[in-house]
């Protein structure tokens, strides 16, 4: 039997052949994912993705006012389920996705629940499962023309620079010094550090600026700002009488979710950034594997969906495979999804541990402000780089003028309101992107030809020479997103 071969019994991916002797991949080799180390080092190595992971899984949650124990624990859950779906063949782990904090901030901010925010991720999760069903049916070449990269870059940019007015008039104004330092931090840290150790730099400005905080109270006494809610009083920046009260041992608060058409709009951009993060992933891990992943793509995305869905149905957070992951699989050569077995395995312990899920819920506001900064820019620019990747040509108007439009309608937060029924920000310029995109496509079709790129200038090719974007192929394989 070929070592790419699986057998029939491994296809629900929870059996392994071991790799080798067991201690390293050999030489020149990869352990591909039907395969596995010993068991002490594949629980190792899921250790090293529960770290990779851990400082995004539980930010989010907190930044959408989520429980951050039951999203550690549902990462475990929806891990799991989607490895059983993609039957092993995609190793990969989910954890809390940021493309729904946009969404959730305007739900919020219209005064809906928590119930309704995870009402609308359920169903956002059931639709992200339909497409996932259609790519599986009808071939991987639905995401690309549904999508192109000019639509996918617009949405990933709305959803991150939409968040900007959060930032500003919630986490900033708790504690500007503290969020300021914590903003230096992460980026130091991300730029500074190498290897594994930059993918930590949003943790390593938690821990910073957590510690500040509690130094800060102890040294200047406490702060006089606003609190969450907008109102300014004297308190201390961490408060932590919930975490000594918390129980070492239980389960995470449940709760079931409510529905909402106009909360369930909000949120289904993010559908979009979760298809091009799952293609991205997809690609990825076949790059890495020398495996073509393609057939199995509509499965990635179906359990993806159905991941969030789950997660949501009692009270989580949405899903997203993790480029964090794919990092550390990139630095080991280990895409063994036995070590994601291990890794879900320790989420779900953590999960179960309520004072932890207390102590980051106590995360002070100003530390957020300075996290989230840096975050919601770097989900903004993911957009950015789509475009660029795919050299999208903006010369043309049919690539110019809809995104444009849409860019500052969501942005903006532009509301049209129809009788009962309103849609606003990045809901609404999703809409107008998207239908804008392909209306304006099909429109141009039928009446002249799509115009060429403008040749460039004499001195900036001088000699007729290819420039470096020249010498790219046509078609390059998405890298996974961060967001």
């Amino acid at each position: 039997m070929k070592d790419t071969e699986v057998p029939p019994r491994r296809r629900l991916g929870v059996g392994w052949r071991l790799h080798g002797d067991g201690r390293a991949p050999r030489p020149g080799a990869a352990v591909l994912p039907h395969e596995r180390l010993s068991w002490p080092r594949t629980l190792g190595l899921g250790a090293q993705h529960v770290v990779a992971m851990f400082g995004a899984t539980f930010v989010f949650p907190v930044v959408m006012g989520l429980d951050p124990n039951l999203a550690i624990m549902m990462s475990g859950v929806a891990t799991v389920l989607f490895l059983l779906v993609v039957q092993g063949r995609v190793p990969s782990y989910l954890g809390t996705s940021a493309s729904f904090v946009g969404g959730v901030a305007a739900i919020r901010a219209a005064g809906g629940s928590t119930a309704t925010v995870t009402g609308a991720i359920l169903v956002a999760g059931l639709v992200l499962a339909v497409v996932g069903l259609l790519v599986h049916r009808l071939g991987p070449d639905l995401v690309n023309r549904l999508f192109p990269p000019v639509v996918a870059g617009a949405v990933v940019l709305l959803i991150g620079l939409s968040l900007a007015p959060v930032v500003a008039q919630i986490y900033w104004p708790q504690d500007q010094w503290t969020a300021l330092a914590t903003m230096c931090v992460v980026i130091g840290a991300g730029v500074l550090l190498r290897g594994f150790w930059s993918r930590l730099a949003v943790f390593v400005g938690l821990v910073f600026g957590y510690v500040l905080s509690w130094v800060l109270d102890r040294v200047a006494g406490p702060i006089t700002a606003p609190g969450p809610d907008g109102k300014v009083t004297t308190h201390a920046r961490v408060e932590l009488d919930s975490v000594a009260s918390a129980d070492w041992f239980g389960l995470p608060t449940l709760h079931s979710p409510s529905f909402s058409v106009s909360a369930a709009l909000l949120v289904l951009p993010g559908v979009i950034a979760l298809i091009a993060e799952n293609t991205g992933h997809v690609k990825a891990v076949g790059e890495m594997t020398g495996e073509n992943l393609d057939p199995v793509l509509g499965r990635a995305v179906l359990g993806d969906g159905l991941a969030t869905a789950v997660s949501a149905a009692v009270g989580g957070p949405p899903t997203t495979t993790y480029a964090e992951n794919i990092g550390v699989m990139a630095a080991t050569r280990v895409y063994s999804t036995a070590a994601y077995w291990a890794a879900a395995a320790a989420a779900l312990a953590f999960g179960l541990c309520p004072k932890f899920g207390a102590l980051v819920a106590a995360t002070p506001g100003g530390v957020l402000g300075g996290i989230t900064v840096v975050l919601y820019g770097m989900i903004g620019l993911l957009g950015a780089k789509i475009w660029i990747k795919a050299r999208v040509d903006f010369a043309d108007p049919v690539n110019l003028v809809p995104i444009a439009a849409g860019s500052v309608l969501g942005i903006g937060g532009v509301t049209v309101t129809v009788g009962d029924f309103s849609v606003g920000g990045i809901a609404l310029g999703t809409v107008v992107t998207l239908l804008g995109y392909h209306l304006l496509a099909v429109g141009r079709g039928t009446d002249e030809e799509p115009r060429e790129p403008a040749p460039k200038p004499a001195a900036e090719n001088p000699a007729g020479r290819q420039t470096p974007a020249e010498h790219q192929p046509e078609h390059q394989p998405a890298e996974p997103t961060a967001v």
